[in-house]
Formats: C-alpha cells, sequence, structure tokens
C-alpha cells in the first residue's frame, strides 16, 4: 500500500490506524509544528532558569531527587536511552513497529513532551522511508511506560542498535545514512520523552483488534454457513427475540445472521419439517454470544482510540503556564483492561466456532456422514481437523488469564503498581491467529456438510463464499493430505476475504 495519510495529532481516527498496520505511509499534519516549537521553548527556558525539573534536569525513576548540571543534560538523555535500551526476545512484527512509531509521532507532535521540531521531523523521516527499528519484543510492565522496548526505538535515531531498510538489518547508523540522516544528539528531556508511553502496548493491542475485528467477521459467516449444514433453523436470529432483550451486539449480530441466510434454499428445504425443535447452543445462541464479544470489542476499540490519540509520557510540558508537570500518564492500565477484554473476546469466538464443528463432524447431532465424509470408517474426514481446532481453543483459553491483575514492583519501589499492558497485549496477535485456524477448520467443515445437500443452493452471500473456498479448495471425497487445505481456509479466513461484498451486512468495530 503506497498512500499517504496526513496525521492530526489527537485526531486520529480507527480507520487511519487500521490502514497503517496495514501498510499505509504516513506525513504529519504541518500544522503541529507550532505547539511543538512552543512546547521546546519551555524546556529551554527551564534550563535557562537552571530550577529542577523530573526528567529535564534529574535522575529518572528512584533517582529522580539526583540533580544533573547543566553540561551533563545531553549525556543524560543519551544514558537513558542506552540504559533502557534492555529489551530480550524476538523482533516485533514490522507493521506492529511501525505502528508503534506512528503512535509516538503524534503523541509528540502534541506539543506537551518538550521535544525540538528536528527530533520530530527525524521520527517523521523513518516512517517515510518504511525505516523499521529492530526492537526486541519483551521487557515492558507497562508503567513507567514502556521503557525498554521505546528505548529501542529511541536509540536507532541516535545511531545506536538495528534497523531495517528495503528488507536489509543493518547497524542503525549505516540505516540512518541510507536514507539521507545523521543520528540525533538528544537535547534536554528528548531521550525520556522518546521512551516514556504506552505506544508500545497501544501498538500491540490495535494490532490485536484489527486482527480480531477480521476473524469475528469470518466467524460470522462461518456460523451461518454452519447453521446451512447442519439444516438449522433461522428463527432464533428473529429481530424480535433480539429487541426484547435490548443488547446492541446481540441485536447487530442477529441481523447479520439473518441477511447472511436471506433466500437460501436449504433453509426453505425444512422450514415446515424441521427434525429438531431446537438447535444446538453453538447454532442457536450464536447472536447472544457473539454479540457480546461485539460489544466488549467495540469498547475495547474506544478505549485504544481515545489512547491512541492521547499524552502518555511525563513529566508533561504546558505551555499556557511553562510549567512541566510530574503524573502517571505512562500507567498503562487502560490498554491493559482493553488487552484483556480482547483476549476474552476472540477466546469466545474460537470456543464456540470449534463447537460448530464438532457438531458438524457427529452424525447424531448434524444428520450428516461421520466426519464428514462420504466413505467413514475408510476415511477420516474431519475428525482430526476438529481436534486440532480443540487444542486451539485450549491454547487460547490458558492465554486468555487476564493480565491486568498481575502486577510486580520495579525501580526500587518507587514504580510500586505496574498495568502488564505489554505481554497483555502482545498475547493478542498470537491468540487472533490461533482463533483463525479454528474458524478456518469451520469454514471447510461447513461447506463440506452444505455440498451433501446438494443440489439444494444456500444464500447468494453464502454461495459466494463456498465459490471462494472451493476455488482453492476441492470438496473431500477421500482422504488427502490436509494441511494445504487448512493453511488455504486460514489465510481465506485472516485476509477478510470472507467479508468481500458483505460490507453493508457485517457488523464493523466503528459502530
Amino acid at each position: 500500500m503506497n498512500s499517504h495519510l496526513t496525521l492530526r495529532p489527537g485526531h486520529v481516527p480507527l480507520a487511519q490506524w487500521r490502514q497503517i498496520y496495514r501498510g499505509a505511509r504516513v506525513r504529519l499534519d504541518a500544522a503541529a509544528q507550532a505547539a511543538v516549537l512552543r512546547s521546546a521553548q519551555v524546556v529551554e527556558a527551564i534550563v535557562a532558569r537552571g530550577e529542577p525539573v523530573y526528567g529535564i534536569n534529574t535522575g529518572f525513576g528512584k533517582l529522580a531527587s539526583v540533580r544533573i548540571e547543566r553540561e551533563d543534560l545531553k549525556t543524560l538523555q543519551r544514558n537513558i536511552v542506552l540504559s533502557h535500551a534492555a529489551g530480550v526476545g524476538e523482533p516485533m512484527p514490522g507493521n506492529v513497529v511501525r505502528l508503534m512509531m506512528a503512535l509516538k509521532l503524534t503523541s509528540l507532535a502534541q506539543g506537551a513532551s518538550g521535544i525540538r521540531p528536528q527530533t520530530l521531523a527525524l521520527l517523521e523521516a523513518l516512517l517515510q522511508h518504511d525505516f523499521i527499528p529492530v526492537v526486541p519484543c519483551q521487557g515492558s510492565v507497562g508503567a513507567s511506560g514502556d521503557l525498554a522496548p521505546l528505548s529501542h526505538l529511541a536509540a536507532v535515531m541516535i545511531g545506536v542498535g538495528e534497523a531495517i531498510v528495503e528488507g536489509v538489518r543493518m547497524p542503525a547508523a549505516e540505516a540512518l545514512a541510507r536514507i539521507g540522516h545523521a543520528p540525533l544528539v538528544l537535547g534536554a528531556k528528548e531521550g525520556l520523552a522518546l521512551l516514556n508511553g504506552t505506544q508500545y502496548s497501544t501498538a500491540y493491542a490495535l494490532a490485536g483488534l484489527f486482527e480480531i475485528e477480521t476473524v469475528f467477521q469470518a466467524a460470522l459467516v462461518t456460523g451461518a454457513l454452519s447453521v446451512e449444514a447442519a439444516k438449522g433453523s433461522d428463527t432464533p436470529f428473529d429481530p424480535r427475540i433480539h429487541q426484547i432483550r435490548g443488547q446492541r451486539g446481540q441485536i447487530a449480530t442477529a441481523a447479520a445472521l439473518r441477511a447472511l441466510m436471506a433466500g437460501s434454499a436449504i433453509r426453505e428445504s425444512h422450514r415446515d419439517n424441521d427434525v429438531r425443535v431446537q438447535d444446538p447452543y453453538c447454532l442457536r445462541c450464536q447472536p447472544q454470544v457473539m454479540g457480546a464479544a461485539l460489544d466488549v470489542i467495540r469498547q475495547a476499540a474506544t478505549t485504544l482510540e481515545i489512547e491512541a490519540n492521547g499524552v502518555s509520557d511525563n513529566p508533561l510540558v504546558f505551555t499556557d503556564t511553562g510549567e512541566a508537570l510530574s503524573g502517571g500518564n505512562f500507567h498503562a492500565e487502560p490498554v491493559a483492561f482493553a488487552a484483556d477484554m480482547l483476549a476474552m473476546a476472540v477466546c469466545e469466538i474460537g470456543s464456540i466456532s470449534e463447537r460448530r464443528t464438532a457438531m458438524l463432524v457427529d452424525p447424531a447431532l448434524s444428520g450428516l456422514p461421520a466426519f464428514l465424509t462420504p466413505k467413514p470408517g475408510l476415511n477420516s474426514g474431519f475428525m482430526i481437523p476438529q481436534v486440532t481446532a480443540a487444542a486451539l481453543v485450549s491454547e487460547n483459553k490458558q492465554r486468555a488469564y487476564p493480565a491486568s491483575v498481575d502486577s510486580i514492583p520495579t525501580s526500587a519501589n518507587q514504580e510500586d503498581h505496574v498495568s502488564m499492558a505489554a505481554h497483555g497485549a502482545r498475547r493478542l496477535l498470537a491468540m487472533a491467529g490461533n482463533a483463525a485456524h479454528v474458524v478456518g477448520i469451520e469454514l471447510l467443515a461447513a461447506a463440506q456438510g452444505c455440498d451433501f445437500h446438494a443440489p439444494l443452493r444456500s444464500s447468494d452471500a453464502l454461495e459466494q463464499v463456498r465459490a471462494s473456498v472451493r476455488a482453492q479448495v476441492p470438496t473431500l471425497q477421500d482422504d488427502r493430505y490436509f494441511h494445504p487445505d487448512m493453511v488455504a481456509a486460514t489465510a481465506l479466513v485472516r485476509s477478510g476475504a470472507l467479508a468481500t461484498g458483505l460490507h453493508e451486512v457485517l457488523p464493523h468495530v466503528e459502530a
């Protein structure tokens, strides 16, 4: 994606953060420069007066009482970046790093952090050149800010560490030269401003949100297709049922399921002679379960959009009074709670999807051939893909334990309560990946189940989905190497292809 987005600090909609995650290049609204300059001038005035202000001419954390002389201020800022670049683990994915950099850019550009315009310009240039710092993914407790990962970002700006440019990993100084920039010499407060904040946790949480949104929409489609495969009823999706309860997500998901099944010949074939009086919960209660998940996802999205547009470093510079005030906006508790909510939601999306697959492979429940194979016994059909789905669901259940309820004191008990937002958010991508596999398996099972109803057809919307599947995965007649089928189905889920043409039908995060 080569489009350029103009970011207005403090006013970036969720859709633009999504585009950045998907690869859009960015530029900063030029109107932000005036506020940035005023903020830098306040810091210059504080330094000139010589009054002790945390982060400008003092030590950090437990060392805040140590006064730093004026001639050592540049060294102080360089030292905080080098000493705090203490992350471990695999490098962050490039698209999450890009999102983290854009979040930091718009935070600094609001003129409350005291950085100079040239420092902001370098960060913007890195984004425009698709310059990706190598940032280890572990080491933050979500307060006092995401210090370690953001320090690795700041380090490349001063020519230390490594970065990826044009797909090649190289030393930071060489990478900067490759895009025509020299390493930065940090001014007063700038090192702290770069490495303090919640941008790492927020970037991962947003990335998880966007992936979970895609899986959620795909699961609604596969859920409707499973109803068709099992010759289930659409009566549980009647709007009267949901209006009388009043839950917004439930109403929206029921409407989506009705729309997906509208005009189905499979449904009409058994409307007057349904064998089951009531379908299993995994079919019948989809609006209640998926609707609750939608409500939680939307609530988390609201929190994250606010956080993405806020300023979360410390201290904060207020140009109207010339003050630098110390507070605690770096504490990522809002992000931690949002990440925990998303973890629970994606866990349940996968859980109910797996139950639908389990129902389809069981002839006593589905009325279909055992394990969805025409020749059960000689063939095992979908027996083991359902086992794989069960394994992934169990793994997600273990990962869904709330991170926000944990805390461990740091910095000699100066920072005595932390959010654990960082790993709470980081787990979401893996959880979304697991859920995508589970929904992909359901997609294959539901399409296979519908094949047994030929020549009856489902709705136009669901036949479009079946056609997408069958373009890559033929109907299973006899056992074959199953793994490529699952890879193809999961790719359809993760790409958003199942929602193609269904924009008006499927609910979105932006309610």
